[in-house]
């Protein structure tokens, strides 16, 4: 199947809404929000006749039914309501907001997600559109915004737990990745975020998707240190005796001090910049050769194909 036309689809308005001051970060976010609704009422016929749990009047066709600004004053009404709901529903909507306040690009944009059966495109269609989304929201990030959404990240959000990964595990080799664990809580004048807790996986680690994938094995130091049972009870292995723990917490007020407010936080010493005896095993730094050069290979491909 050729995804390239609803790639492009999915670029061009967001260009659209990009002259409407919408950034890359809430029309993904929009985006996000109706093609889950789309999906729902897919599930919902047959073959497969599931109930994703949408209330009546929240549904799909409630929003392609409309035009102008009655399908502007719906679509708030049901984002409000269905972050309304209990379980899994609630949490995906969660203070969600309309940030496409022209009634008719919402339902262009309504009509775009409506021409495309979500549920038969796979995963990495889904993904490819999602991750070049994201690109460009990093380098919207890197142009000073990303300083104003971090902060307002942890004044709005209980951030308290962030992991960094290697680089190279979802993406792209070279690609870093990082999770981040928060809650959401009611709007209030008052910081939610008192102190993140940041495991650092990345430094020292080398994984590769052939010769030494990572596991969940290699993730249990951290669940152990995590506490799920009760997050609010942790202990940090990192210490001015311990300068080599990987599980350490920074305040808020530490973290808005950095530059631009970065939550790029790490401090254990690279050894393989110090101690070439710590360089991994010949046929895992093989692998990780390759796999930089078939990054770079593909970027190349790319590029090639817009000349």
């Amino acid at each position: 199947m050729n995804t390239a036309p609803i790639v492009s689809r999915v670029w061009n308005f967001c260009h659209t809404l990009r002259d409407d001051g919408v950034g890359y970060g809430d029309y993904l976010e929009q985006l996000t929000y109706l093609i889950f609704l789309k999906m729902a009422d897919e599930y919902a016929k047959p073959p497969y006749n599931r109930d994703v749990g949408v209330p009546g009047g929240c549904d799909w066709n409630s929003l392609t039914s409309r035009r102008g600004a009655e399908l502007e004053a719906h679509y708030v009404m049901l984002l409000r309501k269905l972050g309304e709901q209990k379980g899994m529903l609630g949490q995906i909507f969660t203070k969600s907001q309309n940030k496409i306040t022209d009634p008719a690009k919402l339902y262009r944009l309504i009509d775009m997600v409506d021409s495309t059966n979500w549920v038969m495109l796979g995963a990495d269609v889904k993904g490819d559109i999602y991750e070049d989304l994201l690109e460009r929201n990093a380098a919207d990030i890197k142009s000073g915004a990303g300083e104003t959404i971090r902060r307002k990240l942890l004044h709005n959000t209980d951030l308290h737990t962030i992991l960094r990964l290697p680089t190279g595990i979802f993406y792209a080799q070279g690609v870093k990745a990082n999770v981040i664990f928060f809650d959401n809580r009611p709007a209030s004048p008052d910081p939610q975020t008192s102190k993140v807790w940041y495991y650092d996986y990345r430094t020292n680690v080398h994984h590769t998707l052939k010769q030494k994938p990572m596991t969940y094995d290699h993730l249990r130091d951290f669940v152990d240190c995590y506490n799920p049972m009760n997050r609010h009870i942790r202990k940090e292995t990192w210490s001015e005796d311990s300068p080599d723990g990987r599980w350490r917490t920074y305040s808020r007020e530490e973290l808005l001090q950095r530059d631009k407010a970065s939550l790029d936080v790490f401090w254990l010493k690279d050894a393989s910049m110090t101690d070439l005896d710590n360089l991994p095993e010949p046929d895992v730094l093989a692998e990780e050769i390759m796999e930089h050069l078939r990054s770079a290979l593909d970027s190349f491909d790319a590029v090639k194909g817009n000349l």
